[in-house]
């Protein structure tokens, strides 16, 4: 017999839309790859807006919860040059709308929340087929499937749901970030502890930027982006990290040290994460008994909107379910309806940088208004 909804991918989009559905009564379960909770590292630091990621935690119930895993202070904000003079900061008084809290916590409070066995973790996928009527099988890796009545991809960039409702696949933007870590930072590292501040750090130029965030505690978490093809970052042995580390810096040269030591100085290996994207309004036809979320529907290059979209996505979907349990496909289309415009409609860094940006400190100060403005 069909499962009522079945969800590819335990994600904060795909957890958000099970908790959802369990506030209204629906049953759901969701099929995740990784095999545990802790079977990865859940990334750093998410800001959750007022107008799309808290709305969605408010739909889950969990406010609460959430006001209770965030970082105070860190909304403050600084753009910096190379040379590290600071061009402009905003202090975090309190009064923002968007907090800042450790993805890998709140992932934790959406899993805490769902009733046990609701996740079936260590399920990849291997594929998905229609069996007509809405209905669809799911193939997992060790050869078991699942058929269910309403198919939700929430499984990323690569989503394995996606075929069956667009031939679209994700692009390399032409930009990938290079992350790393320094622990114990106000001892270790007191001059760019004191250069990040108490949240979040920019720097861009043409080709090259950093953005680096306090984390939890004293730790700096900083991803490096550079735009170059994909056979450049191939050459960049991540293997070998001392050389790896002194080719990264030298696209850095000339920047203060303070700076540069966010790569020279990192605790950690760097961590290549190349940036790709699906099409701007990226959509399809309707597709009976299946639809996505999050990066699987509307994946484009990082713009501080990725999670709190998934999240506000999922939330979408499990109210139109809820308010269409008869008509499965009632539900589906008003879903798309709003998520096809509002995933078209998300900025990026890159096109910020790219508008009207005569130097790098316009580029940046453009950059700040966005984040400053976004939510207004």
């Amino acid at each position: 017999m069909p499962t009522p909804v079945t969800i590819i991918g335990a994600g904060l989009g795909g957890l958000t839309l099970a908790r959802v559905l369990h506030v209204h009564g629906i049953p759901a379960t969701v099929y995740e790859a990784e095999a545990s909770p802790t079977a990865r590292a859940q990334g750093g630091l998410l800001d959750i807006h007022d107008y799309n990621g808290q709305l969605a935690l408010a739909a889950a119930g969990l406010m609460d919860e959430f006001r209770g895993i965030v970082l105070e202070g860190r909304q403050a904000m600084r753009v910096l040059d190379p040379n590290g003079t600071v061009l402009h900061e905003t202090a975090d008084d309190g009064t923002g709308g968007r907090p800042e809290v450790q993805r890998g916590e709140l992932r934790r409070i959406l899993l805490d929340s769902l009733p046990a066995g609701t996740v079936r973790w260590g399920h990849k996928v291997s594929g998905a087929r229609s069996l007509g009527d809405g209905r669809h099988e799911v193939t997992f890796a060790d050869g078991g499937t699942v058929v269910t009545g309403l198919l939700v991809g929430a499984d990323g960039a690569w989503s394995r749901v996606r075929p069956l409702l667009s031939a679209a696949t994700p692009a390399y933007t032409g930009k990938s970030v290079v992350e790393t870590y320094l622990f114990h930072a106000d001892t270790r590292h007191p001059a760019t502890a004191k250069a990040v501040g108490g949240g979040l750090m920019i720097i861009l130029t043409p080709g090259r930027e950093i953005f680096a965030h306090r984390e939890t505690g004293d730790t700096l978490h900083a991803y490096l982006g550079l735009e170059e093809p994909q056979d450049w970052f191939d050459a960049l042995d991540l293997s070998d990290t001392a050389a790896a580390t002194a080719r990264l810096a030298r696209e850095f040269d000339g920047w203060a040290p303070e700076l540069t030591a966010l790569i020279t100085e990192a605790d950690t290996p760097p961590v290549l994460r190349p940036l790709h994207a699906l099409p701007t309004g990226h959509r399809w036809d309707r597709v009976p008994g299946v639809t996505l979320l999050g990066d699987a529907a509307h994946l484009s290059a990082p713009n501080g909107e990725g999670a709190n979209l998934a999240m506000l996505d999922g939330a979408d979907l499990g109210r139109a379910v809820a308010a269409h349990p008869d008509d499965i496909e009632a539900a589906l289309t008003a879903y798309e309806q709003a998520m096809f415009p509002r995933g078209a409609g998300a900025a990026t860094l890159g096109d910020v940088a790219a508008h009207g940006a005569e130097s790098p400190n316009d580029a940046a100060l453009a950059m700040l208004k966005m984040i400053t403005e976004q939510g207004q």
